[in-house]
């Protein structure tokens, strides 16, 4: 009989700093909306050994750590209801890593989208972290039993690898010890585009700071940055399918969704036959209220370093106290002698 695993999600993000709209349309809103569904336990990381897979200066890894962990409490993420830490404390996680590192296979990892894109024409320079980091991920997830897993389809493909993974060690072993992980995939604005180029996804390495919205913007930079957003001269269409080949338009639209808690058909009906000189006063009005606060409050939490400190502290020991028991029974499965 198969085992019955406790409902668990888990969900991390790089501490690489310069922090956007986009990460938290894509991934920071729906972490807090799982947290609010209950029903499920909810643990959410700074992941910061995968952020050392490329050098990184001493002190700014951890101010981005420190940010991070702001932003995700100012978003909505409770420490007491969810497991909030950073992944470096949870020693763990590493030591998972290394038995998934020899269950996986080198075919697998360099078959990998990410490691071909961001290792390029210079593989042979490129760290040996940065190669094997989709096992350690795998750790990240099955070190907690994790059950669900929210991810933008970037992370998809490393998903499909911890499923994999878990499933060869369960086949090599003769046992049914680690869940075969579900993605979670979806919601409004996923995927935010930049506001120059609709074709491009926003992100803090565009040379145009005009391109994102940055979570550290204020209420009057935000609001210039909505009205200045690239558009095409053609009104709101009357139905969702007129945005096709309009990725401007489709990428306000789906900002506008995804800050009003509706979808992009919601917000045709309301507004299609209008123009941007329209619209865009009234997205960037909801984009201030709804970011202004947020902006605010990571301002205040990041000025007392010493309590994030405390909160990533006290998640580490909760998180260690689910990680500790599985990573002892997967190495009595592996036959290690404790």
């Amino acid at each position: 009989m198969a085992p019955t695993f406790t409902p668990r999600v888990f969900s991390g993000i790089q501490p690489s700093g310069g922090l956007t709209l986009g990460n938290y349309l894509g991934a920071i809103k729906r972490f807090v909306a799982m947290q609010d569904e209950g029903g499920a336990e909810t643990l959410y990381c700074m992941v910061d050994l995968h952020a050392i897979t490329v050098w990184q200066d001493p002190a700014t890894l951890r101010r981005n750590t420190r940010e991070l962990a702001a932003f995700y409490i100012a978003a909505g993420i409770d420490p007491e209801r969810s497991i909030l830490f950073n992944q470096s404390r949870v020693p763990e996680h590493a030591q998972l890593a290394w038995i998934f590192n020899c269950v996986a296979r080198m075919g697998w990892m360099g078959r990998m989208t990410q490691w071909k894109d961001k290792a390029g024409k210079n593989s042979e320079n490129a760290s040996l972290g940065l190669f094997a980091y989709p096992a350690l991920m795998a750790a990240d997830i099955l070190v907690y039993h994790a059950t669900h897993v929210p991810v933008g389809e970037d992370q998809k493909q490393h998903l499909e690898l911890t499923r994999d993974i878990a499933i060869k060690f369960n086949n090599d072993f003769g046992v049914e010890f680690f869940p075969v992980t579900e993605p979670v995939i979806g919601g409004p604005a996923m995927r935010v585009m930049s506001l120059r180029d609709g074709t491009k996804k926003m992100s803090k390495s565009d040379p145009s700071d005009q391109s994102r919205i940055n979570l550290s913007d204020d209420a009057d930079t935000i609001a210039k940055k909505i009205r200045k957003a690239k558009t095409d001269p053609e009104p709101l269409p009357e139905s969702p399918e007129g945005l096709k080949d309009r990725p401007e338009a489709r990428n306000l639209v789906e900002i506008y969704a995804g800050l009003a808690d509706t979808d992009v058909a919601s917000v045709i009906a309301e507004h299609g036959g209008r123009n941007f000189g329209e619209f865009k006063p009234k997205l960037a009005d909801l984009a201030v209220e709804k970011l202004a606060p947020m902006s605010a409050k990571m301002r205040e939490l990041i000025a007392d370093p010493d309590e994030i400190d405390r909160i990533l502290g006290r998640g580490a020991e909760r998180a260690r106290e689910i990680a500790t028991p599985i990573l002892e029974q997967t190495y009595d499965i592996v036959g290690m002698i404790r």
